[in-house]
């Protein structure tokens, strides 16, 4: 696909959706002024262009297998794959996925503030779905992970399903999870709260409900001796500078003290362009990304 070509496309079809309604009498302004204005692409200026940077890298997944930092089923299931029966190839971690997977590792909780499209959600699925693969699946809920939108479980369904599903024979996944946003049949939830999931993918609001509901309550009893305290995890967009605190409406836990901070760089920027992103930023600056470690008390 020419992307150039795709954009006169769309730029032809609404212009001449445009001038199909644009009808003006009056000649000095239907014929000079309106006209010459949408010659002139006044509505559609031309194709913006900018450069992503790329995070700095971090080590393979197979690497942190050999170290056991990771279950070695990471090895099958981190893979780029396309399609249910695609094994998939190799994929790579970034720094600041790799930092938060070691601080995950040795129970410590933390903090992860980056920018959008980073891997924000790998940072905390790895270290959930490592522990399900460790502790066995099927013996009840370890993670409850909680959204503030449902377009976002949906969408982090998906992915879950690419990782834990693709490359697997049919009901053979190496983990369970389910959603549980509103939007399911009560046949569904039924399923869920008879069989809960290893991991349960859910929204705020919904998680109020199931601590007031009776009969839904339980599955936040079943999940509460399978989830260790001590790992606990937050991400949020990054906003502001590195160390500014957090509104109080960001933050999923407290956040007290900070005892240790860690930042990824970026790799040297190419020439400077113009950028959209608000996290642009000059050569050789942090890129827009950290992990803080913090000692919870448990």
């Amino acid at each position: 696909m020419n992307v150039f070509e795709l954009r006169e496309r769309v730029v032809g079809d609404y212009a001449e959706y445009v001038r199909s309604f644009v009808e003006i009498k009056d000649p000095p302004i239907g014929g000079r002024a309106v006209d010459e204005a949408l010659d002139e692409r006044l509505l559609w200026p031309e194709p913006y262009i900018g450069l992503n940077p790329a995070f700095q890298p971090g080590s393979w997944i197979d690497d942190l297998v050999a170290q056991g930092l990771l279950h070695p089923e990471w090895s099958r299931i981190f893979r780029r794959k396309e399609h249910p029966d695609d094994a998939g190839a190799p994929l790579r971690l970034h720094c600041h996925q790799e930092d938060a997977i070691r601080h995950a590792h040795s129970d410590r909780s933390y903090v992860l503030t980056t920018g959008t499209g980073s891997g924000k959600s790998l940072a905390y699925i790895i270290p959930i779905v490592d522990l399900v693969l460790r502790t066995g699946s099927g013996s009840g809920i370890k993670a409850i992970v909680v959204y503030p939108m449902n377009a976002l479980a949906n969408s982090q369904m998906g992915e879950l399903e690419k990782f834990l599903t693709f490359g697997y024979p049919a009901g053979q996944s190496p983990v369970r999870y389910d959603r549980y946003t509103g939007q399911e049949p009560d046949e569904k939830r039924n399923e869920i709260i008879a069989d809960p999931p290893d991991v349960l993918l859910t929204n705020y609001v919904m998680l109020e409900l199931i601590l007031t509901r009776v009969r839904e309550r339980q599955l936040v009893t079943r999940a509460r001796p399978q989830i260790p305290r001590t790992r606990r995890a937050a991400h949020v967009p990054r906003s502001g500078r590195s160390g500014r605190r957090l509104p109080r409406s960001a933050r999923a836990v407290p956040v007290t003290p900070v005892a240790r901070s860690v930042s990824a760089r970026r790799p040297p920027w190419p020439p400077r362009v113009a950028s959209r992103s608000s996290n642009a930023r000059s050569p050789g600056s942090r890129a827009s990304c950290s992990v803080h470690v913090s000692s919870w008390p448990t």
